[in-house]
């Protein structure tokens, strides 16, 4: 039986494989068992309790991928609380979100101290600060607070309980915070294990921000459900990455396009890939067919995209490590799980035909809502549907691929333009590193420009660009190329497209 809450999954690991490691944090050799990490978070929930933290108050998390993170997330868990993830990319607003999510308690790192000293004075909701490397003035220090904690007291924990409160990427909007519940995010997980056919002798590299809920639902959740080793690092750097995942037998990569593409990169430069990476997951972004393809065909790895948001606490597809019999099979993301159901709807609500473009929306357990946003809750849910917001398709062997934000639809002379094909086209050439396409005001109507970044080092003329782009079959309708030095990205690491709006709009 399924457990339905996450102190219950880790108990119920602790209870199988309590000599099994579960959590290694590759920067500082550290690593913990299944059955340390129970023990550990007993500790932490007893010592937030301590603080006041109860059901429903929210425990803030801003610091980098580690060992006491996970444990302080666990912690929390097991007295019913919701921890509040704030990226670390976010410290110059950093009252902005505890003043969103109202955290009782903020757990920290050393090197953000001085972030948190400028603005405690104007984080009101904030009654306990605790600093993970030691006390300092004005905060506890997490190691001596766990050493001194009563025992622990079990809490009821429910399925439907809200735990996870990660921040939407903003990337067309205000970020707004996700609330996920317990059940819906525990089954959803097991079919993510299940469908990359994840087991217990599996090992995991972790690179994503503990901040954005993919690092939640691809890599620690399930690999909690099949008792593996989940990886964690805090920076990424490639070519240490790679000596990583070498030495650490890695067999399971989940990431986005942009590391995927580094390492790609530097298997490349190599002449081999890490030599016991059987399996590569990317989320965050769409993934080009040229990138799935190279890691196919040139490693030998499947590449398993997925297509999810921070309102799911799952995706809403994902592909498969079978081989991929057709092109239109690499083009799409993959097929939906077995928790959700998917559906392409019109703007009236109303299912489309196979095939046809429409709004991704899903039923069958998605997010307890935004954080105190009820209005933006009842809009993106208030049917029963999650509308996603996201434009795609579904072919008859329920593949789906996505065309682009809904809100990122240009309308041309009575045609729709949508951003997917043009970007997947331009990243096809091998000098471009990053493309996105945004409308810009042409005349009375809007026309698509394609931003990009190019690789390091690569040299092009824009005009050169846009003839290799048309020689591939671009769309005539694309009105400009511009190169810029760096994409602007959000916290979750997606395109900032209204950055970019903003500026070449």
């Amino acid at each position: 039986m399924l457990a339905e809450t996450f102190p219950d999954m880790l108990r119920r690991a602790a209870f199988r494989w309590p000599e099994r490691t579960f959590l290694r944090w590759s920067d500082r050799d550290r690593s913990l068992t299944f059955a340390a990490v129970d023990e550990q978070s007993d500790r932490a929930a007893a010592a937030l309790a301590a603080l006041g933290v109860s059901s429903g108050d929210r425990v803030g998390l801003l610091a980098h991928n580690g060992l006491d993170y996970l444990v302080a997330m666990f912690g929390a868990w097991k007295l019913a609380a919701i921890t509040a993830h704030i990226s670390v990319q976010v410290v110059d607003e950093l009252a902005d979100y505890a003043n969103d999510c109202t955290p009782k308690v903020l757990v920290y790192t050393h090197d953000l101290h001085d972030a948190v000293e400028r603005d405690r004075a104007g984080m009101p909701s904030i009654e306990h600060y605790v600093c993970m490397d030691g006390p300092r003035p004005g905060a506890r220090g997490w190691a001596e607070m766990l050493e001194e904690a009563n025992p622990f007291t079990a809490v009821d924990v429910g399925a439907d309980d809200p735990c996870h409160l990660s921040y939407t990427s903003g990337s067309t909007g205000r970020p707004k915070g996700a609330v996920l519940r317990h059940g819906p995010t525990a089954r959803a997980t097991a079919c993510i294990a299940e469908r990359l056919g994840l087991r217990g002798s599996d090992i995991s590299f972790g690179a994503t921000s503990p901040a954005s809920s993919y690092g939640l639902v691809a890599n620690l959740l399930p690999g909690l459900h099949v008792g593996m080793t989940v990886g964690l690092r805090s920076r990424w750097q490639v070519g240490d990455a790679f000596d990583d995942i070498e030495s650490s037998r890695t067999t399971y990569l989940p990431a986005n396009p942009i590391l995927l593409g580094e390492l790609l990169a530097e298997s490349r430069r190599r002449g081999h890939a890490p030599s016991h990476l059987r399996l590569v997951a990317s989320g965050g972004a769409a993934v080009p067919a040229d990138l799935k393809h190279a890691y196919y065909d040139e490693l030998r790895i499947p590449l398993c995209e997925s297509y999810g948001q921070s309102e799911l606490g799952g995706f809403v597809a994902l592909g498969s490590p079978a081989r991929l019999d057709r092109e239109s099979q690499f083009a799409a993301v993959g097929q939906p799980l077995p928790d959700k159901m998917v559906a392409v709807l019109d703007e009236g609500g109303h299912e489309v035909p196979v095939g046809q473009p429409g709004e991704l929306c899903i039923r069958g357990g998605f997010m307890w809502g935004y954080w105190g946003r009820p209005d933006k809750t009842a809009e993106v849910a208030g049917d029963g549907w999650l509308h996603t917001g996201d434009v795609g398709t579904i072919d008859a062997d329920g593949y789906i691929a996505t065309l682009g934000r809904w809100s990122e639809r240009i309308v041309r002379g009575g045609e729709t333009i949508y951003p997917r094909p043009i970007e997947e086209l331009l990243l096809a050439d091998d000098r471009v590193r990053l493309a996105a396409v945004v409308p810009a005001h042409v005349g009375e109507a809007p026309a698509p420009i394609a931003v990009v970044a190019l690789d390091d080092g690569a040299t092009v003329d824009i005009q050169e660009l846009h003839g290799a782009f048309l020689k591939r079959g671009g769309d005539t309708r694309l009105h400009r190329i511009e190169i810029i030095d760096a994409m602007p990205m959000t916290p979750t690491g997606k395109i900032d497209k209204i950055d970019l709006r903003r500026r070449f709009g």
